[in-house]
Formats: C-alpha cells, sequence, structure tokens
C-alpha cells in the first residue's frame, strides 16, 4: 500500500506539475557572487518550506524529493541571479518561522504574510501581496458567502496565522451580537487543514485565496471556493535577524526577476494573478 504522504501529494496537486526554464537575466551577475557575497559562496542557503501548499511549494509527484511550484522557481531563479546555491528543506508550515529564528534554517520562503508581530523576529524582503478564501466542501452545504455566515461553523485555519486571528476575531463579533461563538480547530500543515473540510471535521478552512482556488481546481468534485476576502497582506522571504549579507542578496535578486519580467512569467504558469506582484522591497521592525 503506497505511504499517506503520497496520497497527500496526490490530492494537492493533482499530478500536474509546471516548470519553468531559465528565463534570461540581463542584469543578473552570478559571476561576481564571490565579491559581492563572500560569506555566502560555496555555501547551500537552507530555505524552509511546506511542500503541501499548491501553486506555491508542492512535491513533484514523478519525483517526491523534488520541490516545485511557484514559490520554489521564484527561489531558484533569484539564487541563480546572484550566483548563490540553495537547499530546500521541508517541514509542517507552523514550524518553517520557529526554525528560522532558531537559526536551523536561514530563511522561509513559503507563502509566509508579513506582520508587525512577525517582523519583531525576523526581516522580510515582501514581492506580492495576497488575499484569503474559504475552503467548503462541493455544494458549499452551509452556504458560507462571508465571513458574516461563520458564526457556530467548524471553523480551521493553520497554527499561528493570521486566518486563525481572523477566526478568533469574527467569533467575538459572532457573540457579541447574539449569534454562537465559532468552533475552531488550528491544524500544523494545509494537507491537514484539507482533510479536516475532506473528513467532515471542518465546515471551513480559510487561507490563502491562490491556494483555495487550486485546490478546487486540482480536486473539482470534493472542493470549491465559498468566498474571498481580499486582506492586502504582503507576502515575503523571512531572514534570521543579523544576515544583513542574505537580506542583500535576496532584495538584489528579487528586484532583478521583477525587472526583467521573471516573477510575472511565473504567476502566470502557476495560474496566479500577475497584479498581485507588489514592488519588492525589505521591510524590519
Amino acid at each position: 500500500m503506497r505511504s499517506a504522504r503520497w496520497l497527500i501529494a496526490v490530492v494537492l496537486t493533482g499530478a500536474v506539475v509546471m516548470t519553468l526554464s531559465s528565463p534570461a537575466a540581463a542584469k543578473c551577475e552570478p559571476e561576481k557572487a564571490g565579491a559581492n557575497y563572500p560569506n555566502l559562496v560555496g555555501k547551500k542557503i537552507k530555505i524552509a518550506v511546506d511542500p503541501s501548499t499548491p501553486p506555491y511549494t508542492i512535491r513533484d509527484p514523478n519525483d517526491f524529493e523534488k520541490i516545485v511550484g511557484f514559490d520554489a522557481d521564484f527561489a531558484r531563479a533569484v539564487f541563480r541571479c546572484v550566483g548563490l546555491q540553495l537547499e530546500f528543506v521541508s517541514g509542517a508550515w507552523s514550524g518553517l518561522l520557529p526554525s528560522v529564528i532558531a537559526g536551523q534554517n536561514d530563511a522561509m520562503w513559503s507563502n509566509l504574510y508579513y506582520t508587525a508581530e512577525r517582523a519583531k523576529q525576523v526581516d522580510y524582503v515582501v514581492y506580492m501581496q495576497a488575499g484569503t478564501g474559504a475552503l467548503v466542501q462541493k455544494g458549499n452545504p452551509k452556504k458560507l458567502k462571508s465571513m458574516d455566515d461563520t458564526c457556530g461553523v467548524r471553523a480551521a485555519a493553520g497554527l499561528g496565522t493570521v486566518e486563525e486571528a481572523a477566526f478568533r476575531d469574527q467569533s467575538k463579533k459572532c457573540v457579541a451580537t447574539g449569534k454562537p461563538e465559532i468552533p475552531q480547530v488550528s491544524y500544523p500543515d494545509v494537507a491537514g487543514g484539507v482533510r479536516l473540510v475532506q473528513n467532515d471535521r471542518a465546515d471551513v478552512m480559510l487561507t490563502d485565496l491562490a491556494l483555495v482556488d487550486q485546490l478546487a481546481r486540482d480536486n473539482p468534485t470534493a472542493f470549491e471556493r465559498g468566498f474571498a476576502v481580499m486582506t492586502g497582506f504582503k507576502v515575503g522571504v523571512a531572514i534570521k535577524k543579523g544576515r544583513e549579507d542574505l537580506l542583500k542578496a535576496l532584495g538584489t535578486g528579487l528586484k532583478e526577476m521583477q525587472a526583467d519580467g521573471t516573477q510575472r512569467e511565473l504567476l502566470k504558469r502557476y495560474g496566479l494573478d500577475p497584479t498581485l506582484q507588489i514592488t519588492s522591497e525589505t521591510l524590519r521592525n
């Protein structure tokens, strides 16, 4: 019998993987990496990712050890541009940022939203904005059309995410207006949240909008999008504080990949709206 990990990978990817050929990078200077980033040359920078978050980072169904997706391809392009090496380190989403803060990994590049609270512990280079989507079973049995409809329904959100906080805030609003609170369950990774909805242990899962739409496309008889909330959250790479060399390298590479159109091309190839791109910038707190 095949492993549970294999089954999760198939459910989440729909066995469809997109790849990107190496783009021309007229302004990139990988040959100058030694002069620009002497402390990083010859080292593999550890990038923490959750490989169960299509279309951002997923496992290639033809090679379980290979990580593909928008974030993965984008990271590879940026590192090629600045002439540095990377190594993807997989884990449950909720444990990725703590691993960077603790110094076990160098950066988290896995659909991470910027918040001022998180920026107290890590530095960011942001490159796009995001919306939030509600994943429900096919047919939307609870008829959820907005957050106001979630009072009293079983809700699932990622541990430590902005969506988890959103459900807590909404639950308080429900109680204040005489409606039932929202019973909430947290999950450590997206695969766990999907199983909660799929197995009727949760009525709605709140997560990244593009991820919800991808899951619905890959599993059209199982899921659909209930509603969307345009939050305007910024998405970026989180880097351990004090890593000025790496922060400089990523900031430079991201700007070049935006300038030559690589990011927009990747967004289109992975079914994401190119208008989600925002001008890359470094954010600290």
